[in-house]
């Protein structure tokens, strides 16, 4: 049989697990209802009649999705148990902690892309007011060293500060531009936003294959960022229906709380689980955000990063380091 594109007349395997799935839990929603008009035994069977179903429902999915699907790692688990063992953590971890940028999606080239926009325009007339040569932003260094994972008024103070420059704070009805800290963090989110209703944003490969693997564990997820632009990223992305709570820059300001390495963020995504840090998978790019797992008592840190970075991911004190959650999915289906 050809392979499944778009243009098909045949169901996607993606369709068919998300249907497959609502029926199933459905179906567990009703036995447990039941339970107490139900007498024990025969809502044990049924049950069990239950997960049987499942597991041959999964056998029939996966040889579905082998003959037709796109990509040959497509899985369909519909086992907690089974998808739990795809994970790759230890079988005690119930919630996952996972930053959104350069975990799930590219979205930090954008930021980059967007801060340098708000930040040379100022710049620039700043030289030339003061007739010396204002070094511009680097979209890599800048990026990383003050803004990456900073809410935006802390990042314009930051990479201010490295130039030598102070600008009075302004209000945040502040003109996007106006020279204050307001006026350019304004302007950086309004470039952020004109660029993500430009460009595609897809998540990194098996970035949305390990989110739905966490939600048939029946494993609570919760996304971080300093972006105020998380809903909207997540959306575009594909990935909104996949997350059970986040903590993005508006909540960040609104709680106070400490940015990385301080476990603030981390511990915040806890609560929104409803979960102990001690049962928790947290999943970061940078050394801090390591260190802020670590000080938070998560169960496991996930470091995830290419080059140098893992090197420095490692040192930092993460438990595993992998190039991207598509190698986490290869070592646990090899295990």
């Amino acid at each position: 049989m050809p392979r499944w594109t778009p243009q098909d007349d045949r169901v996607a395997p993606e369709t068919l697990r998300t249907r497959w799935r609502t029926a199933f839990e459905a179906a567990e929603a009703a036995l447990r209802s039941a339970r107490h008009v139900l007498p024990p035994d025969e809502l044990r069977v049924r049950s069990q009649r239950l997960a049987t179903e499942r597991e041959s429902t999964a056998g029939l999915l996966h040889a579905y999705a082998g003959l037709v699907a796109t990509a040959p790692s497509f899985r369909l688990p519909l086992s907690p148990r089974e998808a739990q063992r795809l994970l790759g953590l230890p079988t005690e971890v119930a919630a996952c902690v996972v930053n959104l940028d350069g975990v799930l999606v590219g979205s930090a080239a954008l930021h980059a892309e967007a801060w340098a926009k708000a930040f040379d325009r100022f710049l620039s007339s700043r030289s030339e007011q003061a007739h010396v040569e204002v070094a511009p932003f680097d979209p890599r260094g800048d990026y990383q060293a003050h803004v990456h994972g900073r809410p935006r008024l802390e990042g314009v103070r930051a990479f201010l500060a490295s130039r030598g420059i102070s600008l009075p704070e302004g209000t945040v009805e502040d003109e996007p531009g106006a020279e204050t800290v307001h006026g350019l963090a304004n302007q950086k989110n309004a470039v952020l936003g004109q660029l993500l209703a430009r460009r595609n944003l897809s998540p990194y490969d098996g970035a949305r294959e390990y989110l739905e693997l966490v939600h048939d564990a029946r494993v609570r997820c919760a996304v971080v960022s300093a972006s105020a632009h998380t809903d909207t990223i997540l959306r575009r992305a594909g990935l909104s229906h996949l997350v059970d709570g986040k903590i993005d820059g508006a909540a960040i300001v609104a709680s106070g709380l400490t940015p990385r390495p301080a476990p603030d963020i981390v511990l915040a995504a806890c609560r929104e689980l409803e979960a102990s840090p001690g049962r928790a998978a947290v999943f970061e790019t940078t050394p801090a955000g390591v260190e802020a797992a670590r000080a938070a008592g998560a169960a496991v840190v996930v470091g995830v990063g290419r080059g140098d970075r893992m090197q420095e991911l490692r040192a930092a004190g993460a438990d595993l380091v992998v190039t991207g959650l598509e190698e986490l999915l290869r070592l646990a289906d090899a295990a």
